[in-house]
């Protein structure tokens, strides 16, 4: 033993100190690997939900109303809000990653529907939305307008007849005016209304199509070009009608196809400048238009019915894709389709 005032020798070698060294190493080591495996755990948690575990996926055959639906009839152009089942846009599901981030996009048919569900997920994705309507689709549209501010992106409501040319050039103006600029456009409103024969088909409701469906397609891209940089991305909606039209949606399918034409010829006259042009062409999508006129009510009560995963698609499953089509890591896609029809369909 000492006393309290001697102290006691020690040796420190130089194997000590090294080994010292080595254990505080590996000890720090150890530690940090430990946070990684606590840090990749939350992350999977986090990924797979509150309940933790494996990431869950649902068969797409069931992931959504499935027919028969009840027989329905809204006036032209119809609002998502009174359809049953209501469809899915993206309203609580869609979550972004801010993959647009800083873009200023304006999209044409944005109350319901695919265009719907494009702003959402666009503003969701960082972006700011511009979108235009019919004014009898202002309920919609204001649920969208609202979804968009809750972002914290700016929302331009732009009501009005896209069948006008005036109004058509006014908007991309005041689209540009309010965004700040504008870096994508999507040519998604279109008009659909069934018959049965040719003949049922009047001068007015033919030139009616053609207005809403490719008139203003090319007004607006027209009016969009002078605003539009390298980056900036074009989208048509087009349509599986374009590829496989129905018997008693005539003039509806040639406006698809003619939208499927426009595309790519705009790619190619568009790729030198480094402006991308692509289109989407969805199957039988639960929209407004399906209950307006756009298919008899035997065809409504059973729709989706006989694609291969057995039901319509929702707007939000097509959310996707035009978000990937906007976005800068698709730079190498133009002049291309993109079809998403259940199984069904040739794009």
């Amino acid at each position: 033993m000492t006393s309290k005032d001697e102290k006691p020798q020690t040796r420190v070698t130089r194997r000590a100190i090294v080994g010292g060294a080595t254990a505080a190493l590996a000890a720090a080591a150890s530690a940090g690997a430990a946070q990684a495996q606590t840090q990749t755990k939350a992350q999977t948690t986090a990924a797979a939900g509150a309940g933790g575990g494996a990431p869950k996926i649902s068969d797409p055959r069931t992931a959504y109303p499935q027919p028969p639906f009840p027989s329905q009839t809204q006036p032209f152009p119809g609002l998502a809000a009174k359809m049953t089942p209501r469809p899915d846009h993206g309203e609580t599901s869609y979550k972004g990653s801010g993959r647009l981030a800083g873009r200023k996009a304006l999209i044409t048919g944005g109350d319901s529907g695919m265009g719907r569900a494009a702003a959402i997920a666009y503003a969701r994705e960082g972006a700011d939305v511009a979108i235009s309507y019919l004014p009898d689709e202002e309920p919609d549209a204001q649920e969208v307008i609202a979804l968009i501010k809750q972002e914290g992106r700016i929302a331009v409501a732009l009501p009005g007849d896209i069948r006008d040319e005036a109004h058509c050039r006014s908007m991309v103006e005041e689209a540009v005016r309010q965004l700040g600029g504008l870096d994508i456009l999507v040519n998604n409103a279109a008009r659909q209304q069934q018959r049965p024969s040719l003949a049922e088909i009047s001068t007015e409701d033919f030139d009616a199509t053609m207005k809403t469906n490719l008139y203003s397609m090319f007004w607006l891209t027209q009016a969009a070009l002078p605003h539009m940089a390298a980056g900036a991305s074009i989208i048509q909606t087009t349509s599986e009608q374009a590829y496989d039209p129905s018997e008693n949606l005539v003039d509806y399918a040639m406006t698809k196809a003619a939208m499927m034409s426009f595309t790519k010829s705009m790619a190619k006259q568009l790729g030198p400048k480094g402006i991308r042009v692509n289109g989407v062409a969805p199957g039988p999508i639960w929209t407004p238009l399906q209950v307006s006129g756009g298919a008899t009510q035997e065809k409504l009560v059973q729709f989706g019915g006989d694609t291969p995963l057995g039901r319509p698609g929702q707007p939000v499953e097509l959310a996707s894709i035009y978000v990937q089509l906007a976005a800068a890591d698709a730079s190498y896609a133009t002049g291309q389709v993109y079809g998403a029809a259940g199984g069904s369909g040739q794009p």
